[in-house]
């Protein structure tokens, strides 16, 4: 009874210890579970999120302490750099990359600049470097740059000396300075300015621009006359002596190039100097322009009528939107900064567009920019901390993406060419109150114009220039004719004859101011009054110019005299060191010689009309026109048939018959009348000229010059002279002529003792000289002297100045004036009298008559040309004709010829059938109807003859011989015996009927009978 009593409290003991185990087990799977979905989800809201991007680290070097003025541009170039990056993140929020910018202070110093780049690289391994803002830092960073393949970018290191082409690492974001050449050139030539001076920085950046700028000037026709080099810290005194130097220069044009620092402080000491008034031009470059909107008052009052360039910069939204955000983010960083007039300046604007480059061109090369930067060399081959900065790993690609990027910025198009950025245009300002305003602009395209518009004006705006006023502005001429406002100093030769070109009367070296007069004084006179301004001069005797006028000549460039006024000639050699004006007197110089009277009283005079040359042309024309006429004739006209002699007489007779027409012979042959036509006409102007000739030599006297070719000079040793203190024995000399035998003379009188003395009493037999005063010396000694031979080329008589005189082109304006006016012309009648007043020069009216009246060929070339062309031509036409028609009846006459080859039996075919007459001309067939009417018994031989012709040739072919008559190819025997008693005369009074008739009785004898019954 007591055992089922106690079993059931055990099994509900059971029942609860199961059930807590299976409550533990859910809910460590639940706990499990709720692990898993947490990891899960994690790795969801992992996998949702970007990649970190990758860093881009850039460096920029700036001047942040070395003095106020570069701080404050530092402080500002700062500001706009880290503007750009955050505003191309803000543009671009997805961007794979992030662009860190490290900041280092140059403090204005090369080695600063040098320092702070070695850091970036070595410490922060800067895949690209912004700066520096000087071209002398920016030079050895971009060195550095190019051995470790790290790309520079600068902004402001626009010296040409500093190229891409040199350091392929180096980037230039501004404009070369190379580009402002010509825009300066293009302001000098709007104002016709031909010369300036050039006052520079001494600098690499101030340096780099003369080689650019000294070719566009002269591309404009105008020149750099003067240059001086002005440290960037140099002393008041150093720049008051450059000053004064330009001060004591003709020139007035000035071209500055220095940077903002140094400009004003120049400009500050030529207001006191009294260099920035009127006459005075000062033309900056944009070292200066730039900056002029961030200058004080009293440097603008400093520069008042300076003009300047700058690059052309759109005022854009984005341009004004990134002011105001700027100004408000200077305050904030920088609270003490001053704030400019127009901001931001233009190379603000290219640093901003340069750091947005950067960013925009690591963002185009992501995948090649995350690498590592730097490959480090093993320490082992480092020998310096240089080599030890390594290489980049990223540079080229990150050079080749910036080179590449293109965008609209700030500052206008971002595009490089050649690693360097273009300009589109430049601005001209003038500084004018209390800043500057635009008169103009220039592009490459157009050149200067007043706007950027199409048809806009190729000029500039009105310009205030240093000392004018806004009412009444006046243009300079860009130099003075005396910088020191005394009297320019006129040298002029002291001569001891010719003393109607330039003449010094009294003591000038004691009497105060000379009295000098000649024809050179009145030309110069009479220029200067030409001259568009006054000009005020005094005349300084030069007493040794009578040695040489070179001594007078080289007084100008050894600043003893400002001009040379004379009788001096303008050489080459003298223009090396001097500039001359136009020439004012004829050019050129030649000898005089003595002339003999001539009587002409040979009785050979009849032939002197006619050279040796024309006398044999004309006998040359005479045989060949009386063959031409007749070879036309001699198959046609019984007139040129007979025996040899006969017609060679027939051909000189008729020829020569025609110099007195009379030639009685009548031609057939319409091509032989046309030659006789054109004979006649060149035969009547032949004898004509001939009789005119033989005339003047028979009844006029003639005056025959002693030398007659200077060659005969220098190869018989004649003594020759010369003016003293002239170039002609220098010009004699190298051309052979013996020192010894060259004597000088200084007067006219002189020339005319030596050459009418003769070689036999110590004279000359040829005095050289100069056109001018070989004029003159034939206008005092008309008889007896003549010019002759060749004239040698000079340029004539000029007028003296300094090389890169700007008076010499007005002097010569006013000479081309003067030479066109009457004014010139009655100074030549003062001083050399009437002109051709002479009579050996053919003025007079003498019987004498000077030279030769000979005729040559030359003169009667054109007239032998035309005859011999158709004589030659209408015998090529019978000639062609006779063999195209008589082809058939050779090649009869070639068969019957034996012996010898085929060329010469063919040949004397041809002549033999030339030599019969033409049994179709006319005229034989009027003589046989003729002759049939009046009983003759030729006809009715000549028919036996024929019909015997295949009987017995021999026989034929003499009897056609003696028929037809005797010419120069026959050679019959029988034919000879036929006229064997005649003489000439018969023979050319016989007639062609007459012979015809005797014929046949003469040589029957030796004719076979007929067989015939």
């Amino acid at each position: 009874m007591g055992m089922p009593r106690s079993s059931p409290p055990r099994a509900r003991s059971a029942v609860p210890s199961s059930l807590r185990l299976r409550r533990l087990a859910l809910l460590v799977a639940l706990l499990l579970w709720c692990q898993q979905r947490q990891v899960a989800t994690a790795q969801r809201q992992n996998n949702a999120q970007p990649p970190a991007p990758a860093q881009v680290r850039v460096g920029v070097i700036l001047d942040l302490s070395s003095s106020s003025a570069a701080a404050a541009v530092g402080q500002r170039r700062q500001v706009g750099i880290q503007m750009a990056v955050e505003d191309y993140y803000a543009a671009h929020p997805g961007s794979r990359t992030r662009v860190h910018l490290s900041f280092r202070d140059s403090a204005g110093d090369v080695v600063g600049a040098a320092s702070a780049a070695v850091d970036l690289i070595k410490n922060e391994q800067v895949q690209a470097i912004i700066g520096p803002q000087t071209s002398a830092e920016a030079e050895f960073v971009a060195y550095l740059g190019n051995s470790t393949h790290v790309p520079v970018l600068s902004y402001s290191a626009t010296s040409p000396s500093l190229s891409p082409a040199q350091t392929p690492f180096f980037v230039r974001t501004a404009a070369n300075d190379f580009f402002q050449a010509a825009p300066v050139a293009a302001v000098l030539a709007a104002f016709t300015w031909q010369a300036a001076a050039v006052v520079y920085e001494d600098s690499p950046y101030g340096s780099g621009i003369l080689p650019a700028l000294a070719d566009a000037l002269q591309g404009v026709g105008a020149r750099i006359t003067d240059r001086a080099a002005v440290p960037s810290d140099a002393s008041n005194d150093h720049i008051d002596a450059v000053l004064y130097r330009f001060m004591a220069m003709p020139t007035r044009v000035f071209v500055v190039h220095m940077s903002p620092f140094l400009a004003p402080r120049f400009f500050r000491r030529a207001r006191d100097a009294g260099m920035m008034s009127s006459d005075y031009v000062w033309i900056a470059t944009d070292g200066l322009g730039i900056f002029l909107d961030a200058m004080g008052p009293d440097d603008i009052d400093a520069m008042e009528g300076v003009v300047s360039l700058r690059p052309y910069v759109r005022m854009t939204d984005e341009v004004k939107n990134f002011s105001a955000r700027f100004r408000t983010r200077l305050r904030r960083v920088y609270p003490a900064a001053d704030f400019y007039a127009r901001e931001p300046t233009v190379r603000m604007l290219w640093s901003y567009d340069t750091a947005w480059a950067i960013a925009a061109a690591a963002e185009a090369e992501a995948a090649g920019v995350s690498s590592p930067a730097f490959q480090t060399p093993q320490q082992s081959t480092a020998a310096t901390d240089l080599d030890r900065l390594g290489v980049s790993a990223t540079g080229a690609t990150l050079l080749d993406a910036v080179r590449e990027t293109s965008f609209h910025g700030l500052a206008g198009d971002f595009r490089l060419v050649d690693g360097q950025l273009q300009p589109p245009a430049y601005e001209v300002v003038n500084v004018v109150g209390r800043g500057a305003r635009a008169v103009g602009f220039w592009t490459p395209e157009a050149g200067i114009t007043q706007t950027l518009r199409a048809n806009s004006s190729k000029e500039l705006k009105r310009i205030i220039w240093p000392g004018d006023s806004m009412s009444s502005p006046t243009e300079p001429k860009g130099w003075v004719v005396s910088p020191n406002g005394q009297k320019l100093r006129v040298a002029v030769p002291v001569k001891h004859g010719f003393t109607e070109f330039v003449d010094v009367e009294g003591n000038y070296s004691t009497s105060g101011p000379a009295n000098v007069t000649g024809y050179c004084i009145d030309v110069f006179d009479a220029v200067m009054n030409l001259m568009p301004y006054p000009v005020n001069y005094e005349y300084v005797p030069f007493p040794q110019s009578s040695e040489s006028y070179d001594n007078l000549v080289s007084l100008v460039p050894d600043k003893r005299a400002d001009i040379v006024v004379g009788d001096v000639t303008i050489t080459a050699s003298r223009m090396g060191k001097v500039d001359f004006s136009m020439p004012f007197t004829d050019s050129g110089w030649s000898m005089v010689v003595a002339v003999r009277a001539e009587t002409s009283t040979s009785m050979w005079i009849f032939l002197r009309p006619l050279t040796t040359s024309l006398w044999l042309a004309s006998l040359a024309f005479f045989c060949f026109t009386g063959f031409v006429v007749w070879a036309i004739e001699h198959r046609i006209n019984p007139e040129f048939r007979g025996t040899p002699w006969q017609q060679f007489g027939l051909i000189f007779y008729f020829a020569f018959s025609t110099l007195v027409f009379s030639h009685k012979e009548k031609l057939e042959s319409n091509l032989s009348r046309f030659v006789v036509i054109i004979w006649v006409f060149v035969v009547l102007i032949l004898t004509s000229s001939y009789t005119a000739s033989l005339t003047s030599m028979l009844t006029v006297q003639k005056l025959q010059p002693v030398v007659t070719d200077v060659r005969d000079l220098q190869r018989k040793g004649y003594h020759i002279g010369y003016q003293e203190g002239s170039f002609i024995k220098t010009s004699l000399l190298k051309m052979g002529f013996d020192e010894a035998r060259m004597k000088s003379y200084s007067t006219a009188a002189e020339y005319a003792d030596a050459l009418s003395k003769g070689l036999a009493n110590g004279g000359v037999a040829a005095v050289f000289d100069e056109i001018p005063y070989l004029k003159l010396f034939l206008s005092q000694y008309c008889d007896g002297y003549t010019m002759f031979g060749p004239v040698y080329k000079t340029d004539g008589f000029g007028f003296v100045f300094p090389l890169g005189s700007p008076m010499t082109a007005d002097v010569s304006r006013a000479v081309l004036t003067l030479a066109e006016t009457e004014e010139m012309a009655q100074i030549e009648k003062k001083w050399f009298g009437e002109p051709g007043a002479c009579p050996s020069q053919g003025g007079g009216g003498g019987s004498a008559a000077l030279g030769s009246s000979n005729l040559s060929f030359r003169s009667f070339g054109g007239l032998f040309l035309i005859t011999g062309v158709v004589s030659g031509l209408m015998l090529l036409v019978y000639l062609a004709t006779f063999v195209y028609s008589e082809r058939a009846e050779v090649r009869a006459v070639e068969a019957s010829i034996s012996g010898s080859s085929p060329s010469m039996r063919r040949l004397r075919a041809w002549l033999r059938h030339f030599d019969r007459r033409d049994p179709r001309c006319p005229t034989f067939k009027t003589w046989n109807e003729e002759s049939v009417r009046e009983g003759s018994q030729t006809p009715g031989w000549v028919e036996r003859v024929r019909s015997g012709r295949h009987a017995n040739e021999p026989a034929q072919a003499a009897c056609e011989e003696v028929a037809i008559g005797m010419s120069p190819f026959s050679n019959s025997t029988a034919s000879e015996m036929i006229n064997a008693g005649s003489s000439p005369a018969s023979e050319l009074g016989t007639s062609f009927e007459q012979r015809m008739q005797e014929a046949p009785h003469s040589v029957s004898l030796e004719m076979p009978r007929s067989t015939a019954p």
